[in-house]
């Protein structure tokens, strides 16, 4: 907000309380369609918001996992006007964290012990399959890594995946990798778009 000089509204859902309140409810964590979390925390709470002639601004950076997501949210919510300002501008998660510290901003914490992202720290992130990232999240958090693997088991959700098997967290491996965090670089792309947000602050 002090970078851009610009105020935020923060919205969130009138019927749960959280994710957890949202699987523990829908008895649902996690499938082929995503996880009913997004859903209720996140894109209800905004459709409720919204008004017809808003443009949605999105974080989405140039790597290939985020230009898939803004691509599946166009395809899914056609009528919306969607902007991803740093995919517009070449701009990948480490040229972003890179802007972050030469703007001054000390990005969370999260991604200096090597979590890809900053959300669901709390829990995990039911959506994520991948068990270098589980195998942090023990590492790093143990009692929520046992609460996550405790609450998926009861719902009978299979997060992790090993050679295309879905598998329970606490069957990952006590030695499995965890992933590394990533290095912040501002390269030329990223200046051209500092030069750009100055033009907007």
């Amino acid at each position: 907000m002090r970078w851009l000089n610009r105020s935020v509204t923060i919205i969130k859902s009138d019927e749960y309380e959280g994710v957890v309140d949202v699987w523990e409810r829908r008895k649902y964590m996690a499938g082929i369609n995503g996880a009913p979390c997004t859903t209720e925390t996140k894109i209800a709470p905004r459709l409720a918001f919204q008004r017809p002639d808003d443009v949605h601004v999105f974080g989405y950076t140039a790597d290939k996992e985020d230009l898939a997501r803004f691509a599946r949210l166009q395809e899914n919510f056609p009528e919306l006007t969607v902007k991803a300002p740093l995919i517009e501008a070449g701009v990948n998660k480490a040229a972003a964290l890179g802007m972050l510290y030469r703007a001054g901003i000390e990005p969370p914490r999260t991604y200096a012990m090597g979590f890809p992202n900053a959300n669901c720290l709390q829990t995990g992130c039911a959506k994520a399959t991948s068990p270098d990232y589980w195998s942090l999240l023990r590492l790093r958090f143990p009692d929520r890594f046992a609460a996550m693997a405790e609450r998926s088991r009861r719902i009978g959700a299979r997060l992790a995946r090993i050679k295309d098997e879905r598998i329970f967290i606490d069957e990952i491996p006590a030695d499995w990798p965890v992933t590394n965090p990533i290095a912040p670089a501002c390269d030329f792309l990223c200046q051209l778009a500092e030069m750009d947000l100055e033009k907007v602050a």
